[in-house]
């Protein structure tokens, strides 16, 4: 499948490069490359209006192909089986765990008192609202 992909996608290439080829020849409304062509002499190779007809319908053709590739892509795209191929969905095992952010268990002194909920008696209290 992949061999037949890589192809499909080679025509499509080919044909969008010749397209756009095509399009920057063809005679506009000024003397374009297509002039050179003999857009505008009745003794040229493709008659009077041979080279303009030639070249619209090349240029049609070639994007009816470009098109038939692109839907083709598209299936073949969609038929694939799916695939960790994205780097957003990398899988659950590869994500690593975050660290731990808990001081590690060492033995505390015995001689050192915990702190009191209560303040001690001596000092002074601010009042709560």
């Amino acid at each position: 499948m992949s061999a037949l992909v890589n192809v499909i996608l080679a025509v499509q290439m080919l044909a969008a490069l010749a397209m756009i080829g095509l399009i920057l020849i063809q005679h506009g409304k000024g003397a374009d490359m297509g002039a050179a062509f003999g857009g505008g002499s009745s003794g040229s190779l493709f008659g009077a209006s041979g080279s303009a007809n030639f070249l619209s319908r090349t240029t049609a053709v070639l994007a009816t192909v470009f098109f038939l590739a692109t839907l083709a892509l598209a299936y073949l795209g969609n038929q694939r089986a799916p695939s960790v191929g994205s780097v957003l969905e990398a899988p659950a095992a590869a994500v690593p765990a975050a660290p731990a952010l808990t001081a590690p268990q060492s033995e505390a002194p015995a001689d050192v008192p915990a702190p009191a909920a209560e303040p001690a008696q001596g000092a002074a209290q601010i009042p709560t609202k």
